[in-house]
């Protein structure tokens, strides 16, 4: 080829080596600039044939398919095309493959083979797929893949010389590539991407090979969804069953606690406020560590084998189908832990619609401070037995089904956000698999440690000081003889007159007692209702002794409390939430949305499973 210096595009997923070819093949003749009219870097270089023929190449950006889902990615498929202004379209390609990764990168590979430019592959980082135990026949992925392909290590300057003349003899034939045809559809190129790696692959180690068939059965896309069903829903049956024993004898020892207080302090202010306050209020959630823990506890496990990302895999597919990318999944799973750290993780997704719609729904995942609202009332109205003879504890199962309502609800929303507020199609990705591995029982030990002492921190900060003002709204005026201090209180008078809005919904003067302080974090619901009961029983052992299930199931009929549940899978009772919302999305427009549409949502919710219940007899 003679007459201009030919343009060659270094292109490939991230994490390819790419930029460290390009590094090695140009040196220090580099120039770093902005593409025209957007922000994206555009590094360029210069390099030489065998016969010292000069040649141009470009480092493009890394993505994973021809479908962007970045600016970035953009810009690399309009200058494959051609179709970016100020940029004409590279004479020759040299797609970058990670050799330990062949699965992964050939589907954009096959993508870019599709589109006729005479490319090389440079087939990269073959010592550390060496090292992994992977041998790779580069003439049979050369065969497959109908063009050139190079075996490289960049970093240490292999096998660069051999991928020149390649590219050379690429353009001055200007290859064609008829054996190559992209796939119809995403199934369908990782599918032909998965047989050509699997023709390529001359040895492996056994781990590998175990690897590559243990994803086989937990990647499949109907198999794959039915494990990871099971593994939630064997980790919610656990919570109560593997749990109940400690959070019985923290409950057990704050029982113990009270009424050495009672018996050894007298009854004065100072008194009130502990035992009615403190030890009632924020004890009644701190017996809830139990549960809290062991749930983590699980989904550490499932992180430290390798295992979630494989979860993140398969909900791709079903997230798309609402019109999510799969990049939202692992801020969706944060937001089990808290909605706070999951809001802020939706930086990473960098289409602005898509990263809206995820902050929107994160709320609405069951996070951890739900869990003592629901530990609560499901053991209070749920018997704690076995469904139907099985080993499959009916306690357990209502848990399940909780949190399968919240990410059901959230899918739901976000179908409809992303056809009306949030319009916008789903963006794919790629992942890859990290190594299955056992678990570091040490760094296991230490993350639940972590997360105890964020929960008892939380504990003794925000939900005790919303404890102290409940109690003392509580407290005064103090009733005259005969009538109930709670409901002649500030407090309960301001509960009066919420529970007009709320009855229609099933809902009783407790609860509504209840939803006006948890706007601070969803557990002070349970510490509202212990001080309010602590301070009805008075000096009462007996009442004092008695759990806080036992007191308000002869209080409330199973409707209500069902409706209560259905509440709390939607209400964005989190002030916390609301402020990140706020801070993420630079205003009040979405906050003030969000909490619009999650009320609505809670009040149908409440309501419809309320006189469901009672059409059912439950009332």
């Amino acid at each position: 080829m003679t007459g201009a210096i030919p343009s060659i595009a270094l292109v490939g997923n991230p994490n390819a080596g790419k930029s460290s070819l390009f590094n090695a093949l140009t040196g220090a003749r580099q120039k770093i600039a902005n593409y025209p009219g957007v922000t994206v870097e555009r590094k360029t270089g210069h390099a030489s044939f065998a016969d010292g023929r000069p040649i141009s190449l470009i480092d493009l950006p890394g993505t994973y398919s021809m479908t962007p889902a970045s600016l970035d990615e953009a810009v690399t498929r309009d200058v494959v095309l051609g179709k970016l202004d100020g940029e004409k379209r590279p004479d020759a390609l040299i797609v970058v493959l990670d050799a330990a990764n062949l699965d992964n990168h050939l589907c954009f590979a096959l993508e870019l083979l599709a589109l006729g430019l005479p490319t090389v592959v440079a087939l990269n980082m073959l010592d550390l797929a060496a090292r992994d135990g992977l041998t790779l026949d580069a003439e049979r992925l050369s065969k497959e893949l109908g063009v050139p392909v190079v075996p490289t290590v960049a970093v240490r300057k292999r096998g660069l010389s051999e991928l020149l003349v390649a590219v050379d003899g690429a353009i001055e034939s200007h290859q064609p590539r008829a054996t190559v045809a992209a796939p119809a559809n995403d199934a369908s190129l990782r599918q032909r991407a998965h047989a050509i790696a699997n023709a390529a692959t001359v040895d492996e180690t056994p781990v590998r090979r175990w690897t590559q068939r243990v994803d086989n059965v937990v990647l499949h896309p109907v198999g794959g969804l039915i494990i990871l069903v099971a593994l939630m829903f064997v980790m919610f049956q656990a919570v109560f069953s593997w749990a109940t024993p400690f959070a019985d004898a923290l409950e057990g020892a704050i029982g113990v606690i009270q009424t050495w207080v009672v018996g050894t302090f007298p009854d004065n202010f100072l008194r009130g406020l502990v035992v009615e306050g403190l030890l009632a209020g924020v004890g009644a959630v701190v017996v809830f560590l139990p549960p809290i823990l062991f749930l983590f506890f699980f989904i550490l496990l499932l992180e430290a084998s390798g295992y979630m990302t494989r979860a993140a895999f398969l909900m791709d597919g079903l997230m798309g189908k609402v019109g999510l990318s799969g990049r939202g999944f692992i801020p969706l799973l944060s937001s089990f832990a808290c909605a706070v750290p999951g809001i802020m993780a939706t930086r990473s997704i960098p289409d602005e619609k898509d990263r809206l719609t995820t902050i929107l729904i994160a709320p609405l995942m069951t996070c951890s401070a739900r869990l003592p609202v629901y530990t609560l009332i499901i053991g209070a109205f749920i018997p704690a037995t076995n469904v139907g003879g099985s080993p499959v504890g009916l306690q357990g199962l209502v848990l399940f089904g909780l949190f399968i309502s919240g990410i059901v609800g959230a899918l739901l929303v976000a179908l409809v956000l992303r056809r009306s507020v949030t319009k916008g199609n789903a963006a794919g990705f790629m992942m890859e698999m990290p190594r299955y591995q056992w678990p570091r029982w040490n760094d296991i030990v230490i993350a639940l440690w972590q997360r105890a002492w964020i929960f008892l921190r939380r504990a003794g900060t925000i939900i005790a000081a919303t404890t102290v003002i409940l109690w003392l709204l509580l407290t005064f005026p103090q009733a005259p003889a005969g009538q109930s201090q709670v409901e002649y209180s500030v407090g309960g008078r301001i509960a009066s007159g919420l529970e007009v809005v709320v009855a229609p919904i099933g809902f009783n003067h407790d609860i509504a007692l209840a939803l006006i302080p948890a706007m601070a974090a969803r557990e002070v619901a349970v510490s509202a209702m212990a001080t309010a009961n602590a301070i009805d029983a008075g000096d009462d052992e007996d009442a004092m002794a008695e759990a806080l299930g036992d007191r308000i199931a002869g209080r409330w009929s199973i409707a209500t409390a069902l409706a209560f549940l259905a509440w709390f899978v939607f209400a964005p009772q989190c002030i916390s939430t609301i402020a990140i919302t706020r801070r993420e999305t630079n205003g009040w427009k979405w906050p003030l949305f969000m909490v619009g549409y999650l009320f609505a949502l809670a009040y149908a919710a409440a309501g419809i499973t309320y006189w469901t219940a009672v059409a059912f007899g439950l009332g």
